[in-house]
Parts: C-alpha cells; sequence; structure tokens
C-alpha cells in the first residue's frame, strides 16, 4: 500500500507541474463562475421554479467543456511515458503494473478533487449575499450534485487514460478520449431523433445513460443508487481494460 500510495502523489505532482494543470484549472474556475453568474441573473429576471444549482450544473457549455479539460489531463499518462521510453524504468521498479494504472487514474481524480473545491465558494458567497437564501432545495441537493460530478469524472479520466495506454502520441490520445466523451455525452440526449424512433423505451434508455439528465435529477436532490452503479461499473470497466492494454504494451516493448 506504501508503494502505491507514493506512486499516486509521483502522478500527482506530475500533473501539477506541467502547465497543463494550471490552464485546466483556470478554465474550470472561469467557466464555473460565469455559469454560476449567468445562472444567478438568469433566475433574477425570470423566476421558475427551478434553483440556482439546478441551473448552474446542468449547463451544456460546461459539459462540452469537461471533456476537453479530462482528455488534456490524461493524454499523456501513458502515451508520454511510452513516447519518451520512462515507461522501462518504471516497470523495471517494484511496482505491480496495478499500482501504475490505479496510481494513474487517483492521481488525475484527486487533481480534479482540488481543481472543483474552490468552485464549493460560490456557493457560500451566494448564500451570504442573499440573505441566506438557499442555492439548491437543500444540502442534499448540493452533496448530490458533486457526488455525481465526481462520478462523471472518474468515469471520464478512466476513459482518457484508456485513450493514452493505445497510442503513442499525446494529442492522438487527446482527440480519441474528446471524441468518446462527446459521444456518449449527447448521442444519448439525441437517441430517437437519430434513430427516428418514437418508442418510449428508446426515450427512457437514452434518459437512463445521459450524464445531463442525471445532473438534472442530482441538482433537485434525486440521488439514484442505480447510476452510481452504472458509473462506478463502468469506471472498473476502463480501468481493468486499461490495465490489460498496458500490460500487453509492455511485454511487446
Amino acid at each position: 500500500m506504501r508503494t502505491f500510495f507514493v506512486q499516486t502523489m509521483r502522478e500527482v505532482r506530475s500533473i501539477f507541474y506541467t502547465p497543463v494543470a494550471y490552464v485546466v484549472m483556470t478554465l474550470l474556475l472561469v467557466l464555473l463562475g460565469w455559469t454560476f453568474q449567468y445562472a444567478v441573473s438568469e433566475l433574477n429576471h425570470n423566476p421558475t421554479e427551478y434553483t440556482v444549482m439546478e441551473r448552474w450544473f446542468v449547463s451544456g457549455l460546461f459539459f462540452f467543456i469537461l471533456p476537453i479539460t479530462t482528455s488534456l489531463v490524461t493524454m499523456r499518462s501513458f502515451s508520454e511515458e511510452f513516447r519518451m521510453g520512462t515507461i522501462e524504468m518504471l516497470t523495471t521498479a517494484p511496482v505491480k503494473d496495478w499500482q501504475i494504472v490505479c496510481a494513474k487514474f487517483f492521481g488525475a481524480l484527486i487533481f480534479y478533487c482540488v481543481a472543483f473545491a474552490p468552485s464549493a465558494l460560490f456557493l457560500a458567497v451566494f448564500s451570504h449575499e442573499s440573505g441566506g437564501h438557499p442555492a439548491a432545495r437543500g444540502l442534499g441537493a448540493i452533496y448530490s450534485s458533486y457526488l455525481l460530478l465526481m462520478l462523471i469524472v472518474m468515469l471520464f479520466v478512466s476513459a482518457g487514460n484508456l485513450a493514452s495506454s493505445l497510442v503513442k502520441d499525446q494529442v492522438n490520445a487527446a482527440v480519441i478520449s474528446i471524441t468518446v466523451k462527446l459521444l456518449f455525452l449527447f448521442v444519448p440526449l439525441m437517441l430517437g431523433l437519430l434513430l427516428n424512433v418514437t418508442d418510449p423505451r428508446v426515450r427512457m434508455l437514452g434518459e437512463f445513460i445521459s450524464p445531463i439528465s442525471h445532473m438534472n435529477d442530482a441538482a433537485g436532490g434525486i440521488v439514484d443508487t442505480r447510476r452510481i452503479i452504472w458509473y462506478l461499473s463502468l469506471t472498473a470497466f476502463f480501468v481493468i481494460l486499461t490495465h490489460h492494454i498496458f500490460h500487453s504494451r509492455k511485454l511487446k516493448s
């Protein structure tokens, strides 16, 4: 366990040592701040039954940027190691393959926990400036929103690491990763339109696998354990698949 912890901290440091990390953090905070301000302004001019949290976390622009930023962070996780040849030093060290794969996964996840943490200040500032008026239907809605956000980030990080393990060029890894994530986000919403099907079961399938639909419910305080299992299962599948691909490429190199 100590070896795994050391390896994870190595990955965290390697992320924060790159300028891409600070570009991503700045982009996320600026985007979150802008969408939060837009949600507050919209509700001030057009009062609705929706809360600020529901308008804030279900922004199409935010869901468009999230696949890009997660791909920028994960694109070099394996591809750069293979391209530079540093993977040989890493694999000859007393570190197991699963420790390397999981360390890269948790290293990126820790980075995103740090990146999203300041966004909680927006809610505190709003509560203070509005005289205690809540930004959500309750604390449960805030917790469920951030829980689902981290589940989506976990899935995107695992998918990004998988793409990085497939190729040696980090640009190709980023392109593959972004394409898959955008399809995963927006195709379920258009499933019925793309197939020209009116069967309600198709619509239900799209809602079941759509992260945007899931976030809409989570921002309202709805926690569905089926969705938690869905994201954890997909994440575990991508991590295991990354482990097999990494092990195979290591044997060939």
